[in-house]
């Protein structure tokens, strides 16, 4: 069971020190990723389904993951998620090929669709076509990243007599789905190396395996993208019945979210090794 450690640009860690200090404190006890969240603005007042007080900070996550590459050297970087159609798909596409070169090949980068509205109002984004926006601007930044003349041609996104360098280190560049719905589902067993569920129990993550499994019939998977890897951040406490619990399910790597405290991201790193310890 690999481990990864959610927030590292939320709560506590959202100044530079303790971004340091979490990462370092991560990876010094073998986690194999850090993972960070994204929502660039969000609804004041608090109103259902946002997860966060619209006072809570969170560091945009590709910068956060950047200062923590620079003080770490073995530990992956992840986003867990970039919400792909509020961003400019060919702006994303340099910044992750930069981090990617900057972190020497540790990224990994989780995407999703995203959920709320007034969200995607306050940027200017289309909420109504967030899965098509998705879709197509993967293919655009894929076209960056790997093409020898890179040219895009969609509803949403094109570009052609461009090109920009340095490009990725990585070929590819690991994507991981989020996502709880059909079309994530189809997403993840369709272009995803990975599919990641936020906030589950095992109950929870059993069904979402259905249905990724049940997607797997509709959609082709490409065979260079080998067996999807099953990433959940777990609901509640993080212990070994729980986490082998999920081992059952076939979940490939656990992300805890620690309280937003020091002595919470200490306790959670600790307990999460020990829980995992006999898997």
């Amino acid at each position: 069971m690999k481990l990864g450690l959610f927030a590292v640009n939320m709560g506590a860690s959202a100044v530079p020190e303790e971004v340091v200090v979490t990462a370092q404190a991560a990876e010094a006890a073998g986690f194999e990723s850090l993972w960070a969240g994204e929502h660039v603005v969000l609804p004041d007042p608090q109103a259902p389904p946002s997860p966060m007080a619209p006072q809570d900070p969170a560091l945009d996550p590709l910068l956060a993951l950047t200062w923590a590459a620079a003080h770490t050297s073995t530990v992956r970087l992840a986003t867990g998620i970039v919400i792909l159609p509020q961003r400019n798909p060919v702006v994303l596409a340099k910044e992750i090929a930069s981090l990617d070169v900057l972190c020497r090949g540790r990224f990994t980068f989780g995407v999703g669709v995203g959920y709320l509205e007034p969200e995607f109002r306050a940027i200017g984004a289309d909420f109504g076509s967030r899965g098509a926006v998705t879709d197509e601007y993967l293919d655009a930044m894929e076209a960056l990243w790997y093409d020898e003349h890179p040219a895009f041609h969609g509803r949403f996104a094109g570009f052609s007599d461009v090109d920009a360098y340095p490009r990725p280190v990585q070929r590819p560049i690991p994507i991981v789905i989020g996502g709880h719905t059909k079309p994530a589902y189809r997403r993840a067993v369709a272009r995803g190396g990975g599919w990641y569920g936020f906030a589950m129990k095992p109950d929870g993550v059993a069904a979402c395996i259905a249905g990724l499994r049940a997607a797997a019939l509709e959609v082709e998977r490409p065979p260079e993208l080998g067996p999807l890897e099953i990433t959940v951040t777990p609901r509640g406490r993080l212990t070994a019945e729980v986490a082998s619990a999920f081992a059952d399910l076939g979940v490939d790597r656990l992300v805890p979210f620690p309280p937003p405290t020091r002595d919470g991201i200490t306790a959670t790193i600790d307990a999460a090794s020990e829980a995992v310890a006999g898997l």
